[in-house]
């Protein structure tokens, strides 16, 4: 039985705010005062400094920053400010003005900061000429943050590389580089990956030519991060080991602890536990002050916790509480404590003993220390996490009313992380309380705000933290959940029908295709797809489109036809059991497994996804279904469903979609058909040799005579020159490559090389930049998904939309180039009649092998899908 958690401590906390009265809470100032931080009288040695400091505040408003007290910053620089301005030291009041810029940036108070960096450039400028090269640049620089930080890609960018061009002139050269990394970011964020890397890649030359020392180290470590922050993971993890090797050959202690602490964090990243527990661990004995060791400590926490270690997480967790409790106040030490909540409360969650009283206790002081310091972001953080614990703890209404504060606090800042946290938390809690519309409400302020966080999101934004898996994804399907009607278990499909509002189910679909996009963004880590919308059944009315999606308790089904209206279905199925069936029928495929086992389970799959639908005549009149398909339905080979009679693919043209939200398109035409052709049959860097590949390339190029590159001429280079030369819409390219859910995993052989995703992409826009025109079609043939990786689908159709390929045509699985050879060739022999989408050429490329004798089994012709468009 969990114990109530005593509520005057929150109340205590509230009460330090207006909102407090309105709710009718009167609170004694001794009571208040009691809530404050009991540490506050420890604080004594920055307080000191602080009463001391008045004869330079410039100099205290560096030393409140670096303690995350940035309101006593501001103030001080304010102060610095007026006396600067009063001694006319134009120097040191732009400086002075800088850095309250960057105050103003940590509280979120962007009009002030943007106030007071113009007021900082223009001190430098007032007399014709730049006062001081190396202020100059240092002020850019802090303006580029702030454009960069306000969505200003592009702004940031151009500031950046003049903040570069001062640096460099004032022979500052860690100002040159840190600019260069900052620059990085910026490319990243408009989407320029190959730009971004090469410009950290020279930087990291840069460096190794410097002799060893703290300064090395500590940029090394910048440009690690930097790396993994662009999806570059393991030059990231490699040049944070150099750091590393550096700050230990140049006996700089102060920068192993700190570099230990990103490696073991790099290691999290990509789920090295064991590696990430040794690099905390090594943190801990190096770390030269208390912050440093309690930071490597709660990280240890965090990974004892992930790793289900329940005894050295109970014994370490209240060594933390005590430590947290000497800290003085400071945004290191609110956010500390918001960790070790956090671990806390997922240890509870797994029924582990913990501490309610002490949490509590020490998150209401970590309330009061932030309100003491002005840090209202901070405040609403800790507000967040203290509802949970109360919703954790059964205590319903109190943690509404303080994921309430916490929702106001993050909407006056407009900080989006925070609001989605908050809203997604409240909707929770009102789905708890049977307060549907309520929820309803609070999950889509959540979505909302994810969405207009896309670019944060998908850069790894070190303020913004979500894992998609866990704080983005689930926010979309419990919606969805909410709007659809509530799961019918007598199978009265009218019924169903009828509680499905068209608003609802349209909400929903936008939702699912959001969704969709969302991964996009997780997947490239950068916001990818930014098209204007144009409706599938506004370009085709034969084609109506099925969207699929597995929630906790159902497989759900919208189908969107053209002139009807919305229509939802619903099979009542647990999760884990569908994703374990449709993990059984996708290895089924197999030719080792029997047929009739395989067709059980096609039949029923079709009978989940389809059954009702076509029973209920919703495909009446339909040559093309568009699937818009969920999680690991994605991996799953459509064309091989069987109702009982025929496959899928005997009776639909078959697509799969990312949503609804496809570029205008033409269908080919003959002019555009000449494709150009790279292949590569011979073995190459571990690769097996691809025989067949070779008649492939042969039998398309007497079709369509045009562009072929071969074995040792497909190179990179080579590929880029025919791309932006060739008017051809259609690219082939015959050779190995993976798609997986890792960015760094996704890759296409060339005879030297490996194009990995982003490269893959650039290459292809760079059409669009030479001014050839779009490539309609891209044909992947001999490429592969990773195995047991139901995202891989997803990035592959994100690489046709990002790149601009309007359609792309791949296969699921590995199949003999045998086979993938005669496909290859029904498919372009069919695209030459008149008339023939792509998708009805794909179908029957597919029906010519289920009629032969060789490759009648769905293994040889159930595994090719065309993504996009499909006329």
């Amino acid at each position: 039985m969990k114990k109530t958690i005593t509520f005057w401590i929150l109340r205590i906390a509230l009460a330090l705010t207006p909102l407090a009265f309105c709710m009718g809470l009167t609170i004694a100032p001794s009571e208040a005062l009691a809530a404050a931080h009991n540490s506050t009288r420890e604080q004594t040695r920055l307080d000191d400094r602080a009463s001391q400091g008045s004869s330079n505040p410039l100099e205290l408003g560096k030393e409140l920053i670096r303690a995350g007290r940035f309101a006593e910053a501001a103030a001080a620089w304010q102060e610095a400010e007026r006396v600067y301005s009063m001694q006319g030291d134009k120097a040191n009041l732009a400086l002075s003005l800088s850095y309250l810029s960057l105050a103003y940036q940590e509280m979120a108070q962007w009009e002030e900061a943007r106030a007071a960096i113009a007021k900082s450039l223009e001190q430098l400028q007032s007399s014709g000429e730049i006062l001081d090269t190396i202020l100059f640049a240092q002020a850019l620089n802090t303006k580029a943050s702030l454009l960069l930080a306000t969505g200003d890609s592009q702004g940031a960018l151009d500031t950046w590389k003049r903040s570069e061009e001062f640096y460099r002139e004032a022979g500052d050269e860690i100002g040159v580089l840190g600019s260069q990394i900052n620059r990085a970011r910026a490319l990243q964020s408009l989407g320029f990956y190959r730009r971004s890397q090469t410009l950290l890649q020279a930087a990291a030359r840069e460096l190794d030519s410097k002799p060893d020392s703290a300064v090395k180290a500590s940029s090394l470590r910048s440009l690690g991060i930097a790396l993994q922050t662009i999806g570059n993971i393991q030059a990231g993890k490699d040049i944070l080991a150099q750091s590393l090797a550096v700050a230990r050959r140049a006996d700089a202690d102060l920068e192993i602890s700190t570099t230990l602490l990103s490696l073991g964090n790099a290691a999290v990243g990509i789920e090295d536990l064991d590696a990430a527990l040794e690099y905390f661990q090594e943190a801990e004995k190096a770390a030269m002050n208390p912050l440093e060791r309690l930071e490597a400590e709660l990280n240890q926490l965090s990974v004892y916790v992930k790793l289900k270690q329940w005894q050295e997480a109970l014994e370490l967790a209240p060594q933390l509480e005590k430590q947290l409790g000497k800290l003085p106040a400071s945004r290191r030490a609110i956010y500390s404590t918001i960790e070790l909540a956090d671990s806390l409360l997922e240890m509870e969650s797994h029924e582990q003993p913990i501490d309610w009283q002490g949490i509590n206790q020490l998150l209401a002081a970590a309330f009061a220390s932030a309100r003491s310091l002005q840090d209202t972001r901070a405040e609403a953080q800790v507000l967040v996490k203290w509802g949970e614990l109360y919703a954790q703890n059964g205590q319903e209404e109190e943690a509404v009313e303080l994921t309430r504060q916490s929702l106001s606090l993050a909407q006056s800042l407009q900080a989006s992380d925070i609001v989605a946290r908050s809203a997604w938390q409240l909707g929770r809690l009102r789905v708890r309380q049977g307060e549907k519309d309520e929820a309803i409400a609070a999950y889509t302020q959540a979505v909302n705000a994810l969405q207009s966080l896309r670019s944060d999101l998908a850069a790894i934004n070190p303020e913004v933290q979500f894992s998609f898996r866990e704080s983005v994804e689930p926010v979309y399907r419990e919606l969805v959940t909410l709007l659809l009607p509530p799961l019918n278990r007598d199978k009265n499909q009218k019924a169903s029908q009828e509680r499905a509002s068209q608003e609802n189910l349209k909400q929903a679909r936008e939702l699912i295709e959001a969704l969709q996009l969302a991964e996009l963004d997780d997947f490239f880590r950068e916001a990818c797809l930014d098209v204007e919308p144009v409706q599938i059944d506004r370009i085709d009315p034969s084609a109506a489109a099925v969207y699929p999606i597995i929630l906790s308790d159902r497989l759900a089904v919208i189908v969107s036809s053209p002139g009807q209206p919305l229509r939802y279905y619903a099979t009542p199925r647990s999760r884990d059991e569908v994703e374990e069936k449709l993990k059984t029928f996708i290895s089924r495929m197999s030719p080792l497994y029997g047929n009739k086992e395989r067709l059980s389970l096609a039949r029923e799959t079709y009978n989940w996804v389809l059954g009702q639908a076509e029973a209920d005549g919703a495909f009446a009149g339909a040559e093309t279904l568009v699937f818009v398909l969920d999680g690991i339905l994605r991996s799953v080979p459509i064309a091989a469903l069987h109702d009982g009679e025929k496959y899928l693919v005997e009776k639909y043209n078959l697509v799969l979609s990312p949503g609804l939200q496809l570029l205008e398109t033409r269908s080919l035409t003959q002019e555009s058909l000449s494709p150009i052709i790279a292949g590569m049959s011979e073995a190459r860097q571990g690769f097996s040799a691809l025989p067949a590949v070779a008649l492939e390339v042969e039998r398309i190029s007497e079709q369509f005579p045009g562009f072929v590159i071969f074995n040792q001429n497909f190179t990179r280079t080579a590929l880029l020159d025919k791309i932006n030369k060739s008017p051809s819409r259609v690219i082939h390219l015959a050779t190995h490559g993976q798609f997986s859910s890792k960015a760094e995993d996704t890759f296409l052989l060339t005879w030297d090389d490996r194009l990995n995703v982003q490269e893959i992409d650039e290459l292809l826009q760079s059409r669009e930049i030479t001014g050839v025109g779009a490539i309609e079609l891209l044909v992947l043939s001999a490429c592969e998904t990773a195995a047991g990786d139901d995202r891989a689908v997803l990035g592959l159709a994100g690489i046709a939309v990002k790149s601009g390929a309007r359609s792309t045509l791949a296969t699921l699985w590995r199949v003999r180039d045998e086979s993938t050879a005669l496909f290859m060739s029904e498919f372009y022999k069919q695209l030459q009649a008149p008339g023939i989408s792509k998708a009805e050429a794909v179908r029957k490329a597919q029906l010519a092998l289920l009629g032969s004798d060789i490759y009648d089994e769905p293994f040889f012709w159930a595994p090719f899908v065309l993504i996009g468009n499909w006329l």
